[in-house]
């Protein structure tokens, strides 16, 4: 059995990362992991040219994900909630996998879980639920796809304002917006994933659901 770990998050090393590997390593089962910005996924084109052959018409490396979803045994997706949405690199990456959903369903049935970091605060008033709304478009998506959705791990992310310099001075900064008036780079801080005690949690367990989902599969 295999597990397949998605990131869409293009920061190296990035929380995203490392909190789908966790969830990976969690499993204790054979596991690959791909990071979205290494590779060159377009956005589905609506043109149902898939219908007949399960197979992508675009040219580029969404097919090769496709191959790679449909052999895996379960699915662990990360991303992140720029304009608090669901980045567009793991937007794409969701959307090409239209092609495995005609006649056969073949990911019907699959475990899967999602990976999101927002830098907005829950419950956050005025602003938008961006880390909900993230989960839930991976949840959503493994819903129409027949998949079993395990759960989300919640993580806790890093406003840009925090490290483009500018941060403490720029009239545009997200630093006040999300975390209130008086807030500055040094009060905000970076957050890691090891340091978030839920996110870690949510990691461990999500990865030994996936596991106990594929052990009754078998």
């Amino acid at each position: 059995m295999k597990i397949l770990g998605i990131s869409g998050s293009p920061i190296a090393d990035s929380n995203t990362d490392r909190a789908v590997k966790a969830v990976l390593s969690a499993s204790g089962i054979d596991h690959e992991f791909h990071k979205l910005s290494e590779y060159t996924v377009s956005p589905c084109n609506a043109c149902l040219g898939c219908v007949k052959t399960n197979r992508c018409v675009i040219k580029d490396d969404g097919n090769f994900f496709v191959e790679l979803v449909k052999e895996a045994d379960a699915l662990v997706i990360g991303g992140f909630t720029p304009y608090s949405t669901l980045d567009s690199r793991t937007k794409a990456f969701l959307e090409r996998m239209y092609p495995l959903r005609h006649n056969h369903g073949l990911l019907k049935g699959k475990p899967g879980a999602s990976v999101i970091s927002s830098c907005v605060p829950e419950n956050a008033e005025g602003l938008p639920p961006a880390g909900m709304l993230g989960a839930n478009a991976v949840q959503f998506f493994m819903m129409e796809e027949g998949m079993n959705y395990l759960g989300n791990v919640d993580l806790k992310g890093n406003v840009p304002c925090l490290t483009c310099g500018n941060g403490d001075s720029c009239s545009m900064t997200g630093i006040t917006l999300l975390y209130g008036p008086g807030a500055t780079t040094a009060s905000v801080g970076l957050r890691a994933f090891e340091k978030q005690p839920e996110a870690v949690a949510s990691a461990q367990e999500i990865g030994l659901g996936i596991k106990a989902a594929l052990k009754k599969q078998s």
